[in-house]
């Protein structure tokens, strides 16, 4: 009869640790599997919010051109150029 940690007591701390380990490897995996196929839309940008509006008819020709006209202003002023 076996008492303690003598020999085969250690077999099954590995087989712990194994399984352990061979779980996480899935877990790891499969949350990297799914994030894989999320294609996230890149953000909006005030021009597009602005051709969206003027596609859809909210404003006219001469109110997007002058609103264009200001974001480009403040673009180039805020590069520094």
């Amino acid at each position: 009869m076996m008492y303690g940690w003598h020999d085969g007591a250690w077999g099954i701390v590995w087989m712990m640790l194994s399984w352990g380990v061979i779980i996480a490897l899935v877990w790891v995996a499969l949350g990297a599997f799914t994030r894989g196929g999320d294609r996230r839309e890149p953000p909006r940008t005030a021009k597009d919010v602005l051709a969206e509006r003027f596609a859809k008819g909210e404003i006219d020709a001469e109110e997007y051109g002058e609103r264009l006209r200001v974001l480009e202003e403040h673009d180039t002023a805020r590069l520094g150029r």
